[in-house]
C-alpha cells in the first residue's frame, strides 16, 4: 500500500511539472463577421503564450475560377522570433471583393502556430462561406489575392515595438519617449512642485540632498504611472481619470493652498515627532532630515492627479499589455519611460539644492515666491472645475495681490536701483496683467494666456468678412449611443471625432493652441467636427472610450464618407498646429 501511494504520489507530482497546454480550438479561435455593406474581417484570436506563424497563414478562395477575386489587407504585422516571422497578437485581415459574378463563395483559411511552452500544433484549416451581392464588388480588373500591410496609427507602431524589440532596446525605447514626454504640458506643473519642496528644506539643503529628494519624487511618480498603466492596458480601468472628480481636485488644490501659506511663514508642516523618531531609527541620517515620505507621496500622487494625460508612447504600452496581458514588459517600459519623464526633474532638484541661498533675506524672498507659485497651482488645477471666467479672476487676484506685495503701489526711495527696481518693474508687468486678466473673466475670455482673445476675434471677423469662423465648432456627445447617431447623420461627409476632458492638460492645449491656428480652423472645417467628452468618467464614457480602444484623452479618430473608422489614423496627444496640419492633409 504504501508503494502505490509513493508511485501515485509520485506521478501526480511528475503530471503537475508538466506544462499544461491548450487545445488547438482554444489556442487559435478564427472569427469572420461583415463591418460594412463591402467589407468583412477575419480575425483569429490567440490564446495564451500562443503564437503563429505568417508565412503559413493564407486566406484563399476554394474555388479560384469561381470569377470573384479577394483582396486581404492585414491590419497587424507580423514580428521577429527567431528567424521567423509571427504573430504573437491576435491578428486581424480585412477583405474586400470584386470581379462581375454576385455569387456565394468558400473561403478557406490556413494556419499553423505554436505555444510559447515548446508545442507546436499540425497546420489547421477553416472554411467560411460567404454570400457576395453586387453591392459588395468593387467591380475593379485586379486579377491576383492582393495582401498589403494596413497602416498603424503611431501608438499601434510603438505597441510593435514591444512586440518584436528586445528587452533592452525596448527599454532605451521608451526611456527615450518618456525624455521627449518631459517636454509636454503634463510634466510642467511638477517642476515648481518638487522645486518648492526642496525650497522648504531650509538651510540644510545641499546639491546630493537635492538629487536625493528629486530621486524620491521621480520613483514614486514612475511608480504610480506604471501601477496606473498597468490597471488601465488589463481593466480599462484608468486610475487617473478616476481621481479627476471635483472633491478629490478640490483637497488637492486645498493642499496647494496650505503649502503656499505655510511657505509664507503662518505655520509650519510637519510630520509628528513621534513619527520622526520611528522614521529615524529605520531609516538614519535622511530620516532625521525628515521629509522622505512626504515626498515620496507628493510624487505618487503628482502623478495621478497633476498629470493624467496621455500621449503615444503610453498608449502604445498599454495597447500591448491589453492584447498581450504581458504586464511585466508592459510595466517595465512604462516605469522606465516615467524615469526618462523625470530626468528633467532630477537636474532641477539637484541644481536648486546647489544654488539653494544662504539664510537670510534672500532666502524668505525665494521661500515666498514658490508659496505664490503653489497657489497658482492650486488654481490651475481648480480651472479644471469651476467656471473659466471665476478662473481668470482668480488668476487676476492672485498677480494683482502679488504685484501690491512687491510695493508697485509705493514710490521707490531716492536713490534705489539694482534689484528693487527690478522686482519693482516685474511688480508692475504682473499688475497690468492681472487687470488684463479681470477683463478677459467678465467677457467670457478662457484662456489665461490669452486675456485679450475677443479683441482678436472682433479683428480675425473683421479682416475675413464672415467667411471662415475663428473657431472650430464641435457637436458634444456623451455616450456611445450619441456618437453613433451623429456618425449616422454625416453620412457622405468625413467626420474627425476628438476624445476631450476639462481635466485633461493636453486637450485644453490642443483647444487653445492648435484649433486656435487659421491654417488648421479652415482644414478641420471639412469635416464634421463631433467631440466626446469623457470629463465624467461614468459609464457611458467608459464604454464609449472601450468600444473605440481609447484608454483616455486626448485622442481624435477619423470616419470616412460611409460611417467606417479610418484605421492608422488615429492621433493620440498634443501635437502642435504645424504636425497636426501635416496629419490632416495626410487624412
Amino acid at each position: 500500500m504504501k508503494l502505490f501511494l509513493l508511485f501515485m504520489t509520485l506521478t501526480y507530482s511528475l503530471m503537475a511539472a508538466l506544462p499544461s497546454f491548450l487545445m488547438p480550438d482554444e489556442a487559435f479561435k478564427p472569427t469572420l463577421h461583415q463591418v460594412n455593406a463591402t467589407t468583412y474581417e477575419l480575425r483569429i484570436a490567440l490564446g495564451k503564450d500562443i503564437y503563429l506563424y505568417a508565412d503559413r497563414t493564407n486566406i484563399r478562395d476554394v474555388d479560384p475560377n469561381d470569377g470573384i477575386d479577394i483582396h486581404v489587407k492585414k491590419l497587424m504585422r507580423a514580428v521577429k522570433h527567431g528567424e521567423d516571422m509571427v504573430y504573437v497578437v491576435s491578428p486581424t485581415f480585412e477583405l474586400t471583393f470584386s470581379g462581375d459574378n454576385p455569387q456565394e463563395i468558400h473561403l478557406l483559411l490556413e494556419y499553423q502556430g505554436c505555444s510559447e511552452q515548446g508545442l507546436c500544433y499540425n497546420p489547421m484549416e477553416k472554411t467560411f462561406t460567404i454570400n457576395v451581392d453586387d453591392a459588395m464588388l468593387q467591380h475593379d480588373t485586379t486579377v491576383a489575392l492582393k495582401t498589403e500591410a494596413g497602416a498603424l496609427s503611431e501608438s499601434d507602431e510603438i505597441a510593435q515595438i514591444l512586440n518584436s524589440g528586445t528587452l533592452w532596446t525596448v527599454l532605451a525605447a521608451f526611456f527615450g519617449f518618456g525624455l521627449f514626454l518631459a517636454l509636454t504640458p503634463c510634466v510642467f506643473p511638477m517642476i515648481p512642485i518638487l522645486s518648492s519642496i526642496i525650497v522648504s528644506q531650509g538651510k540644510h539643503m545641499s546639491a546630493k540632498r537635492g538629487f536625493f529628494l528629486s530621486l524620491i519624487y521621480v520613483l514614486a511618480m514612475a511608480m504610480a504611472y506604471t501601477i496606473a498603466g498597468i490597471l488601465a492596458g488589463l481593466f480599462g480601468s484608468n486610475i487617473q481619470a478616476a481621481l479627476q472628480n471635483p472633491v478629490v481636485l478640490t483637497l488637492f488644490a486645498l493642499l496647494f493652498v496650505a503649502l503656499a501659506i505655510s511657505m509664507f511663514g503662518f505655520f509650519e508642516i510637519g510630520i509628528p515627532q513621534s513619527w520622526q523618531t520611528r522614521i529615524s531609527k529605520y531609516s538614519g541620517k535622511a530620516g532625521e532630515k525628515g521629509g522622505i515620505v512626504g515626498v515620496a507621496i507628493m510624487g505618487f500622487l503628482s502623478a495621478l492627479i497633476v498629470g493624467p494625460c496621455i500621449a503615444p508612447p503610453l498608449a502604445g504600452a498599454l495597447i500591448y499589455i491589453g492584447q498581450t496581458g504581458d504586464a511585466l514588459l508592459g510595466g517595465a517600459a512604462l516605469f522606465v519611460m516615467s524615469l526618462g519623464m523625470g530626468v528633467p526633474l532630477l537636474i532641477i532638484g539637484t541644481g536648486a539644492g546647489k544654488f539653494m541661498p544662504r539664510p537670510g533675506g534672500w532666502m524668505t524672498t525665494v521661500t515666498k515666491i514658490f508659496g505664490v507659485m503653489m497657489l497658482g497651482i492650486a488654481i490651475w488645477m481648480l480651472s479644471r472645475i469651476i467656471p473659466d471666467a471665476l478662473s481668470m479672476l482668480l488668476w487676476a487676484v492672485l498677480l494683482i495681490v502679488s504685484a501690491v506685495y512687491m510695493g508697485v503701489l509705493e514710490p521707490l526711495k531716492e536713490g534705489t536701483r539694482g534689484f528693487n527696481a527690478l522686482f519693482k518693474g516685474f511688480g508692475v508687468v504682473m499688475l497690468l496683467y492681472g487687470i488684463a486678466l479681470i477683463y478677459g473673466g467678465l467677457t467670457g475670455a478662457a484662456n489665461p494666456l490669452n486675456p485679450l482673445e475677443h479683441l482678436h476675434k472682433t479683428g480675425i471677423r473683421a479682416s475675413q468678412s464672415g467667411s471662415i469662423a475663428a473657431n472650430v465648432q464641435f457637436t458634444k456627445v456623451y455616450s456611445l449611443h450619441e456618437l453613433e447617431s451623429e456618425i449616422a447623420k454625416a453620412k457622405g461627409k468625413r467626420v474627425l471625432v476628438d476624445f476631450y476632458a476639462d481635466w485633461c492638460t493636453s486637450c485644453n492645449e490642443l483647444e487653445h493652441v492648435t484649433f486656435k491656428d487659421p491654417d488648421i480652423t479652415r482644414k478641420m472645417n471639412e469635416f464634421v467636427l463631433i467631440q466626446a467628452d469623457v470629463t465624467d468618467n461614468g459609464d457611458p464614457q467608459k464604454a464609449l472610450m472601450s468600444t473605440y480602444h481609447i484608454f483616455g484623452p486626448p485622442a481624435m479618430l477619423f470616419f470616412d464618407e460611409n460611417g467606417i473608422i479610418m484605421k492608422g489614423k488615429t492621433i493620440i496627444g498634443y501635437k502642435d498646429p504645424k504636425e497636426f496640419l501635416e496629419l490632416l492633409d495626410a487624412i
